[in-house]
């Protein structure tokens, strides 16, 4: 695979700095049910690294200790960790709002079977992958099969109320481009996803949100092999919006590793660009990191690019 942190290094991206603290994202270990072209962290069934207890028990006490608002848990397919449920458990105990960053497809793995009851049973807003309404282009991305499970697991969380009027569970879509293109306007897309899983597949889901292709890892690895980086590279800066630098999400987030170190983003992780500040999660039980510089690398314009793309979508509406 190549490396495409040297060619990310040299940058003129704009000097940013955090916010308020609000959201800790917790990347439980990087193995995966699928292996997607368009993943940024290189997940798949041959990863092995998964946090261990005394890392996961510290999760609680951070999001007490910063009075945080909000634990987004992340993988990897995180569901696949042995202590997932415990975690969401404490976190809604403290009060959090839990964000299970889902494929779908996890919900019919073996053992997994009452997954989806547990979710809607701790009020976990559920963000789901779903790179399109079309079955032979989402198999073409992530593998033969996957639209119609993903399909089922959409039908398993409508039926529980997720994405329904009035129910308060919450069910939300992600939408990757297929190439190295930037997403349509979101607004436009969200749109023909509703019509199309209601006409087609009686779904229903609350918004889609949609992100750009990082280009790291398995992604920008193909776009190396292709000859195709550097002009992706060329479209993510020429469609900088600096309108969208107030929203990205390392101004209230931080990313941890399975390890328990401390990263600006999910990108910068999968980069091993380390955050300034405390080294790792320990170290968030006494300091408060609002305010502190963000480190940037070119990566950071597929963030700001056009309509932007954040954790939670477009940022410009």
């Amino acid at each position: 695979m190549h490396n495409t942190l040297p060619l990310l290094q040299t940058t003129d991206f704009p000097l940013l700095s955090r916010g308020r603290l609000t959201t800790l994202q917790v990347n439980l270990g990087y193995r995966c049910n699928q292996s997607c072209l368009h993943c940024h962290v290189n997940a798949g069934p041959n990863r092995s690294e998964m946090m261990d207890d005394a890392t996961l028990e510290l999760i609680p006490r951070v999001l007490a200790a910063r009075k945080l608002t909000a634990l987004d848990i992340t993988g990897g397919a995180p569901e696949l960790h042995p202590r997932f449920r415990w975690l969401v458990e404490q976190a809604r105990k403290s009060g959090a709002k839990v964000i299970d960053r889902c494929n779908l497809t996890i919900l019919s793995e073996p053992g997994q079977e009452d997954l989806a009851e547990f979710l809607a049973a701790q009020r976990v807003e559920i963000i789901a992958s779903l790179p399109c309404y079309l079955e032979q282009n989402v198999d073409g991305q992530r593998g033969k099969g996957v639209f119609e499970r993903s399909i089922a697991g959409l039908r398993q969380l409508n039926a529980l109320g997720y994405g329904q009027a009035g129910s308060g569970l919450e069910l939300h879509l992600v939408y990757n481009p297929q190439g190295p293109s930037l997403p349509p306007a979101q607004a436009a897309l969200q749109a023909a996803y509703k019509r199309e899983l209601q006409s087609r597949h009686d779904i229903v889901f609350n918004r889609l949100y949609t992100l750009a292709n990082m280009p790291i890892l398995r992604f920008g690895s193909t776009l190396v092999s292709r000859g195709q980086f550097a002009e992706y590279m060329q479209l993510l800066k020429s469609s900088h919006n600096p309108a969208n630098l107030e929203q990205v999400m390392c101004r209230e987030l931080v990313s941890v590793d399975w390890r328990g170190r401390l990263y600006d983003c999910d990108f910068n992780q999968m980069l091993d660009i380390p955050a300034a500040g405390p080294a790792t999660l320990a170290g968030l039980l006494e300091q408060d990191i609002s305010g502190q510089p963000i480190r940037v690398a070119d990566h950071c314009y597929g963030c700001t690019a056009g309509q932007g793309s954040s954790c939670g979508g477009a940022l410009d509406g």
